[in-house]
């Protein structure tokens, strides 16, 4: 099984801006969310293979859930480069770019990363731990756009999907690999609530 978690929150996720590559902690609830998802992952977290983005949070989050720092680390599961964009609240960005965005997997804000290059680094990391994961759990501890990503790729849907789905804080999503592929097993299931 390969199960993807979304790191706790920060107190930027807390404020509604849009965290891409910035780098901050966990805040308290953060850090309760993620002992609350490795207590709900405790019957599988010890034999499992645990990856990691290797931004802070994510770290943090895929350290409380496995009861220690022995984390291997992969970029392709970093969040999305927003650019221009990174640290500024939701709300501040103008309906015209929403709607470029929403429409269009190529768009990205001025030094930023489009939804396809997203996408595409996301399936490859899958596609990597696609045989692993026949055989036994992985935990990948991610953000939020790679997360729905990887259920983009267990759909087999186009990435204006990841549009039409909510990934909350400390989630988890499960995607099981069968004999044909990989099956979205579970869908933004929160422990902590």
């Amino acid at each position: 099984m390969l199960i993807l978690v979304r790191h706790g929150q920060t107190e930027a996720n807390a404020r509604g801006v849009l965290l891409g590559h910035s780098d901050p902690a966990l805040n308290s609830v953060g850090i309760a969310q993620a002992k609350a998802v490795g207590l709900k992952l405790a019957t599988v977290a010890g034999e499992a293979r645990f990856v990691s983005s290797p931004l802070q949070r994510t770290r943090q989050t895929a350290a409380l859930i496995a009861g220690h720092d022995d984390i291997e680390i992969d970029p392709r599961w970093i969040e999305l480069k927003y650019g221009e964009l990174e640290g500024k609240p939701v709300d501040d960005v103008s309906d015209e770019t929403w709607r470029r965005w929403r429409n269009d997997p190529d768009f990205a804000p001025d030094g930023g990363e489009t939804l396809r290059a997203l996408g595409q680094r996301v399936e490859e990391a899958c596609e990597d731990l696609l045989d692993e994961a026949r055989d036994r759990d992985v935990i990948v501890v991610s953000h939020v756009s790679p997360v729905k990503a990887a259920v983009v790729w267990a759909l087999g849907v186009g990435d204006d999907v990841t549009w039409r789905t909510y990934v909350a804080p400390a989630s988890i999503t499960r995607i099981s690999v069968r004999r044909f592929g990989p099956v979205l097993a579970s869908f933004n299931e929160t422990p902590w609530s």
